[in-house]
């Protein structure tokens, strides 16, 4: 008897430390989904707020947890600059991605972000393939996750974008897809698969861009309602080709067959990435595997939208306004095929947009155009005149002044000299605040965070040392330009959205300063798994408590 006691005690022992032991166990998401809204600015969440349903935006913000003042922390704030800080917790000074393209200042050559020639186009003729994350000289928070469960996890990239697809998706990814205007296919690189997966030729023969597009595009309500925009028809908005004036309705079916490039300056881009987005869902089971897999979406046209027409304008508004009920339909998606409560979502966006130059002035803010060519050809002939030599400046870009080292050493010039001028020069120009030589800006009176800013965004093999800061207001193009863009430092350019939803997340909201490069050290405690190795983040406490 006292021998069966003893053994009922032991069972129990036993069973008691099993049960422990798995209680122990650490619980993760079945899958992440970054979802980035290119040109998304934080205002456009409330904005457009008594607007949305609630099954999209009002669906974040009143269920997840919402950072409210998230900013950017380098200059000059790109696309690809964005999703790679985001996915990486780096700072371009690391991570190597400066810009969409950049020039290399040892040869000379210009360079396109995720440029790989060693990669071929898989999906389709042409080189529109030949991508990779080469550039990129850090892991991302995505590579850590592979690693992390020995490559169990799958890990997908998907966009419109080739660079906002590549980026994201990391070194180790399963796949990237991007969307091929020529073919009006998504497509891959060699560099991921030989061939493409049989779920992607099956969403390729949909035919869904032209379905898409069928009916032309008017706004989804009746166009007095939209109360946040200007009126139709500005001078400062752009049009399509063959377009007679901007306004609805688009005659979108003609303009996508005239040039398959047109979709991307419509709602429909984004309604074609998330319907591919849930075709990937299902083709590779995501939320179904031993370990976390793991989604990232880039909802790019919102910026070609914003490019176009500027974010003023009923386009812009009626953009949003689809994308929230695209986004009510893929979390409805996301409920029912991986589960409520076992995925977790966060939305972002890799940078903002300034208010039309036409906008600004109508209302009499200032603001203007920063004309390329009326700052590089004076600055040439003035160093002309004070060196004898022409053409020492070799390339403007980015806000980037690059100088021909060649002819700096044939002439046995004091480049510190050149670099010096220069800046003294580019300091009285109209529409410029600032101008540095970055080698030298400790010594520069430039004031934080915008000197900070500065150096996170120079890495001297692919940025020019001088660099100019436009005044508030003012940016690149030309008189009687349409539509925005972006790249500086000021909040309309660089205060965006950050909302993280769903697994282990409490619903609520902060007003303390975020950086964008905190994202994936909090991703990274929320899995329990290693930092990326260029992270200079923090986490986000209030979010992975």
């Amino acid at each position: 008897m006292a021998k069966k006691f003893f053994i009922l005690i032991v069972f129990a022992f036993t069973c008691n430390f099993l049960f422990a032991q798995q209680a122990k166990k650490i619980q993760k998401p079945k899958l992440v989904v970054g979802i980035v809204v290119d040109q998304m600015r934080w205002d456009y969440l409330y904005r457009y707020y008594d607007r949305y349903s609630d099954g999209g935006f009002k669906r974040l913000l009143n269920d997840g947890f919402s950072c409210e003042n998230t900013l950017i922390n380098y200059l000059p704030s790109y696309t690809a600059v964005g999703h790679s800080v985001i996915f990486t917790g780096s700072i371009p000074a690391i991570d190597g991605i400066v810009g969409n393209n950049w020039i290399d200042q040892v040869s000379g050559k210009s360079w396109y972000c995720t440029d790989d020639s060693s990669a071929r186009t898989v999906g389709a003729p042409g080189k529109a393939g030949e991508m990779s994350p080469h550039n990129l000289l850090v892991s991302t928070i995505t590579d850590e996750l592979r690693i992390a469960t020995n490559f169990k996890s799958r890990v997908v990239g998907i966009s419109l974008k080739d660079r906002a697809a590549i980026l994201p998706a990391g070194h180790a990814a399963n796949g990237a897809f991007w969307f091929d205007d020529a073919s009006a296919n998504f497509i891959t690189s060699t560099y991921y698969m030989q061939n493409l997966p049989d779920w992607v030729k099956k969403f390729n023969t949909s035919d869904e861009p032209q379905k898409l597009v069928e009916n032309g595009w008017n706004t989804l309500y009746p166009v007095s309602t939209y109360s946040q925009s200007t009126v139709d028809n500005v001078s400062w908005e752009g049009k399509f080709k063959g377009e007679s004036a901007p306004v609805f309705p688009h005659d979108i079916k003609k303009f996508y067959e005239n040039d398959h490039e047109n979709l991307r300056s419509t709602p429909f881009g984004n309604t074609l990435t998330l319907d591919f987005a849930k075709a990937a869902v299902s083709g590779y089971n995501l939320g179904h595997s031993p370990a976390t897999d793991f989604l990232t979406i880039n909802c790019a046209s919102t910026d070609y939208v914003g490019h176009k027409y500027g974010p003023n304008s009923i386009e812009i508004e009626d953009t949003y306004l689809r994308l929230d009920k695209d986004l009510a339909t893929f979390f409805l998606f996301l409920d029912q095929k991986v589960g409520k409560g076992n995925y977790l979502v966060f939305l972002t966006a890799d940078h903002g947009a300034a208010n039309a130059i036409g906008f600004m002035k109508d209302y009499n803010i200032p603001a203007d155009y920063l004309v390329s060519k009326e700052i590089t050809s004076p600055l040439n002939n003035f160093l002309n005149q004070k060196f004898g030599v022409e053409n020492l400046v070799s390339s403007f870009i980015n806000y980037h002044f690059s100088f021909d080292l060649k002819k700096i050493d044939e002439n046995k010039l004091d480049y510190e000299a050149v670099k010096k001028a220069a800046v003294s020069f580019l300091k009285k120009q109209p529409g410029i605040e600032f101008a540095v030589d970055i080698d030298h800006i400790g010594d520069a009176p430039v004031p934080e965070p915008i000197k900070t800013d500065i150096i996170n965004g120079y890495y001297s093999k692919r940025c020019g040392p001088v660099m100019i800061i436009a005044d508030p207001g003012w940016f690149g193009g030309h008189e009687g330009g349409t539509g925005t863009t972006h790249g500086n430092w000021n909040p309309y350019d660089t205060h965006i959205p950050l909302i993280f939803m769903g697994w282990g997340i409490k619903h609520g909201a902060t007003n303390r300063t975020i950086r964008m490069s905190d994202i994936s050290p909090t991703l990274a405690a929320l899995l329990h798994i290693q930092m990326p190795n260029g992270n200079v983040g923090d986490v986000i406490r209030e979010v992975a408590k």
